[in-house]
C-alpha cells in the first residue's frame, strides 16, 4: 500500500475528503518524524513503538578499491513491531 493508496483507504473508511485524510496522514507522520529526531519514543499500542537507534562506528571496505575505509557512527530510525501486529501478521 502506497501513502496515496493510504489517504484514499482512509477518506473512504472514514468519510473525509481526501484533502482531509492527507492532511491528518501527513501530519501523523510528522509527528513521528520530529519526536524521534528529538530522541523520544512513539508508542502505539498494539502497532509498535519508532524509536532512535544508535548505530556504533565501524569499518568498512570500499568495494571498488578494497581500501579500508572508516565508517562513522550515526543515529537511524527504528520501528519495534508490537505484539497484535505480529500476531495479526502471522
Amino acid at each position: 500500500m502506497t501513502k496515496a493508496q493510504l489517504i484514499e483507504a482512509l477518506a473512504d473508511k472514514v468519510g473525509l475528503t481526501k484533502k482531509t485524510a492527507a492532511d491528518a496522514v501527513n501530519t501523523m507522520f510528522k509527528m513521528i518524524t520530529d519526536a524521534v529526531a528529538k530522541g523520544g519514543d512513539v508508542v502505539l499500542t498494539g502497532f509498535g513503538t519508532f524509536q532512535l537507534r544508535s548505530r556504533a562506528a565501524r569499518k568498512g571496505r570500499n568495494p571498488q578499491t578494497g581500501e579500508l575505509i572508516n565508517i562513522p557512527a550515526r543515529r537511524v530510525p527504528g520501528f519495534t513491531a508490537g505484539k497484535a501486529f505480529k500476531r495479526a501478521v502471522r
